[in-house]
């Protein structure tokens, strides 16, 4: 699980639907890392994503291919986890990873119900979603993934904005932590920070130096893919 010879580890994290790099997890992800010492501390961007899907992988690409993919970890939250595994598969011969938290798997038809007038939560901003960014959702659909093994699904079933079990198929033979109740923006997210670290091959602190992904596997709810 460690990353490539020479080539540092990198974290993209992508908010969702109507959030921004200030929300909980971002901030908490951005100051985990920043606590780590210097010689395992990863590089690692949070982006504003704009309204318009197209845009926005659009601009998270260009960011992608500036920084480099070969030693990647996205990290996405709800819509955030949707545009991970589109971007995931899209650079799947560069070995792009992705962690997914209470992912949506279908934001046309979980989002159909919110068309019209739309606010950010974080900065304010308003503009009206339409169907031509259900459409633009649709375009980067991901039907089945490729390669399971480069993806850490981590779910609540107390989620009261998504069906847990959707995203349990949608990831079938990926990493899975799955928890008894929680919410949707993923109670105690701070607790697993460190988990998502050492999926992307970055040593930490809490988690022994030699200590693989099946360490933390053996914790209740952690689902590991077939050898």
């Amino acid at each position: 699980m460690s990353t490539p010879r020479g080539a540092p580890a990198a974290l993209m994290y992508l908010h969702g639907f109507n959030s921004s790099p200030q929300s909980v997890k971002a901030r908490e992800i951005v100051a985990r890392v920043a606590a780590l010492p210097e010689s395992l501390r990863p590089q690692i961007l949070v982006p504003e994503l704009p309204p318009r899907p197209a845009q926005a992988m659009a601009e998270v690409c260009a960011l992608v291919d500036r920084i480099g993919a070969s030693a990647l970890t996205l990290i996405g939250s709800s819509l955030g986890g949707y545009y991970a595994t589109w971007l995931a598969e899209h650079y799947t011969r560069e070995g792009v990873r992705a962690v997914l938290i209470n992912p949506t798997t279908g934001p046309a038809a979980d989002l159909r119900p919110y068309l019209g007038p739309q606010r950010n939560l974080y900065n304010g901003a308003t503009y009206t979603l339409t169907e031509a960014h259900l459409r633009e959702f649709l375009d980067l659909k991901v039907d089945r993934i490729t390669r399971p093994e480069r993806y850490y699904l981590m779910v609540q079933t107390g989620d009261e904005v998504l069906d847990y079990r959707l995203a349990i198929a949608h990831y079938a033979g990926a990493f899975q932590l799955v928890l008894g109740g929680g919410d949707h923006s993923f109670a105690n997210f701070g607790r697993h920070i460190d988990s998502i670290l050492q999926f992307a091959g970055i040593n930490c602190a809490v988690i022994p130096a030699h200590a693989g992904i099946q360490e933390f596997a053996r914790g209740a709810g952690f689902r590991r893919p077939p050898e």
